[in-house]
């Protein structure tokens, strides 16, 4: 199911998409919830971030052509930066261009979100852990990413995180599609079957390291074409069977 976080009067509420409807969700998404018949039209609500994470933890270098066009060597192990809460916006809201830059790329992704506090799992059980997958961009500063590591300048603005529109509970993430559009134009598609580090590999190395809480996200890389945007463009990320991120540079 396609989960959606959405303004209703004044509260915070969650609900199901049901065609152009949203079903309303009494509960806590990470815990005991049931989905109502109250029924509210899609179009009358404010789509807002699916979640709202303690951490993003991304993922660099993880497609094989992205490496190559980075001109940067095969990781032995997951390579692993941190995005502040304070960077995540939903579906249809602004990227800020940030000052101290001249440079902005977008860099789509599939995004896993942790269901439950996961520490110390393995590989086998890491499915266990996970609520579901929904559509990101990294967005990054790219004249302030120095080539040594290091990159939460270029990586930490506000606004530096779109997620959404929706989280996928339903999915198998070793086969799926993802593109990212800039002002109608293709510029990155691959699959992720081309994931050098899979989604349940990635949640067991990273659980190694440090707790995941319900709500986390794990930003699991991006394919090459990555680019750079420029104010009043439009970005679309699109992930085969969870659906179209959408945001716009201002």
């Amino acid at each position: 199911m396609k989960i959606v976080s959405f303004q209703l009067n004044d509260n915070i509420s969650y609900g199901v998409i049901k065609n152009k409807e949203v079903m309303l969700i009494k509960g806590n998404i990470f815990g005991d919830f049931v989905v109502s018949d109250i029924r509210i039209p899609l179009d009358g609500i404010k789509i807002l971030p699916p979640v709202m994470p303690s951490k993003a933890v991304c993922v660099g270098l993880n497609y094989r052509d992205h490496i190559e066009e980075s001109h940067a060597q095969v990781p032995r192990n997951p390579v692993i930066f941190i995005k502040p809460s304070t960077s995540v916006i939903g579906n249809m809201d602004d990227i800020e261009y940030p000052k101290l830059s001249n440079r902005v790329d977008y860099e789509g992704e599939l995004a896993i979100v942790i269901g439950k506090k996961t520490k110390n799992i393995s590989v086998k059980t890491a499915k266990e852990h996970i609520f579901g997958y929904t559509c990101s961009n990294d967005v990054t500063a790219r004249d302030l990413q120095p080539s040594n590591g290091q990159w939460t300048i270029s990586k930490s603005f506000d606004t530096f995180l779109p997620l959404g529109p929706c989280i996928e509970t339903e999915l198998d993430p070793m086969n799926l599609d993802i593109r990212t559009y800039l002002n109608h134009e293709l510029k990155q598609s691959s699959n992720t079957c081309h994931l050098i580090f899979d989604p349940y590999t990635l949640i067991s190395y990273i659980s190694e390291i440090m707790t995941l809480l319900p709500g986390d996200v794990i930003l699991t890389g991006t394919p090459s074409g990555i680019g750079p945007m420029k104010k009043g463009d439009r970005v679309i990320v699109e992930i085969e069977n969870i659906g179209r991120l959408i945001n716009y540079v201002k």
